[in-house]
């Protein structure tokens, strides 16, 4: 017995196929990744709320927040690999490349948790369906927070208009509080804008086919200056080896 097609992922093949991405707003996504099985989400969520600081941007005098984790995919196993450094070549991050970052991991229960190991699976079943002669994934999994100040605006993408240098990206907004702009652009090689959008709403999502566009996004800037302001996101990276 087969199980029924994912509903709507069939027109989102087709954006991401046609443009090298597409945007799926939060309804679409729960319906995608099945409410059922995002048991643990609030807890999920809450757990942006004990990220460690990002030691190797703050020493460049900008801010964020972030835990770190490494998985492998294949044979229809999701295994966690063990802990190991963040490394992006030069030529995709002229910010921080080449250097190895040794970020804190993701807690266990986050790992093992319902919705993580749901949204993982969910990446592997609609990249692979693109790519269908990759047996063996390695997925990168990221939680940011950007916080923004009265006096210094977050910077979600501070590389600027980049290519991670992986096959297949997702960003899922997870919470905003007390947010304003943070769009996401899409461009060509060439600098030219393809299009934008901005991730409003738990679970709007971004797509990205990284080996054929660039992504960014804006800074945001709190709504009420006297009050905290973040943007929380889970971005998952996959690579074929």
């Amino acid at each position: 017995m087969t199980s029924d097609p994912l509903p709507d992922s069939s027109v989102l093949h087709a954006r991401l196929q046609r443009d090298g991405f597409a945007f799926a707003e939060g309804a679409a996504m729960r319906e995608l990744l099945r409410p059922g099985a995002l048991a643990d989400w609030d807890a999920f969520a809450a757990s942006w709320n004990e990220l460690a600081p990002d030691i190797y941007l703050a020493a460049l005098g900008r801010h964020r927040r972030r835990r770190y984790a490494v998985f492998s995919a294949g044979d229809g196993e999701l295994r966690r690999a063990p802990h190991q450094p963040h490394y992006q070549s030069l030529s995709y991050n002229q910010l921080q490349g080449d250097i190895e970052r040794w970020f804190e991991p993701i807690r266990p229960a986050v790992a093992d948790g319902a919705s993580l190991r749901r949204i993982l699976a969910f990446s592997r079943e609609f990249f692979g369906t693109l790519s269908p002669q990759v047996r063996r994934w390695h997925i990168e999994v990221h939680q940011f927070r950007i916080e923004a100040r009265p006096d210094e605006a977050g910077e979600p993408t501070p590389e600027g208009v980049h290519r991670d240098g992986v096959d297949y990206v997702l960003v899922l907004l997870v919470d905003r509080h007390n947010i304003e702009r943070g769009t996401t652009t899409i461009h060509a090689a060439d600098g030219t804008e393809l299009g934008s959008f901005t991730l409003a709403r738990p679970l709007d999502a971004a797509l990205v086919d990284d080996a054929r566009v660039f992504h960014g996004v804006t800074a945001v800037t709190p709504k009420d200056p006297t009050q905290p302001a973040h943007r929380d996101v889970l971005v998952v990276t996959l690579r074929a080896v």
